[in-house]
């Protein structure tokens, strides 16, 4: 078993369920309660649970991706997921560094877990990095 695509599966897995638990609290509960119109209320509220899709199927990527008889045939799979949750982690880190009214970098946390979940998955799916060495 590739014990860093495991630790990456384990982070995602862990990452999903915050989202899945806090954000439905903290983002969901007062997205829904806001006087947006329906259209853009609605759109938000459908991204978010294809956010929640996106951390569950990649968390189960990452694992199968750790599995020694699943490493050669999902070696993209493991590196585009890894990839996705790079840009994601990048996307946060920017908003809150670029946004005036945002707080800055630490107003926005998810970056703290998403990019070490993509960074795992490269180091772990790395091909290079998986090859023995010629005896």
């Amino acid at each position: 078993m590739n014990r860093i695509l495991l630790a990456a599966a384990l982070l995602a897995a862990l990452t999903a369920f915050i989202h899945l638990f806090a954000g439905g609290a903290d983002v969901v509960a007062p997205l829904l309660a806001s006087s947006l119109p329906p259209m853009p209320k609605l759109t938000l509220y459908a991204a978010w649970h294809m956010a929640s899709a996106t951390l569950i199927l990649s968390s189960a990527a990452l694992f199968i991706g750790s599995l020694p008889q699943h490493a050669i045939r999902s070696a993209y799979l493991v590196l585009f997921v890894s990839l996705l949750w790079i840009v994601f982690g990048a996307v946060f880190l920017i908003v809150g560094l670029t946004q005036p009214d945002s707080g800055g970098w630490l107003h926005l946390p998810q970056w703290t877990l998403l990019l070490p979940v993509g960074a795992l998955g490269l180091w772990g799916g790395c091909p290079a990095c998986r090859q023995r060495p010629a005896a």
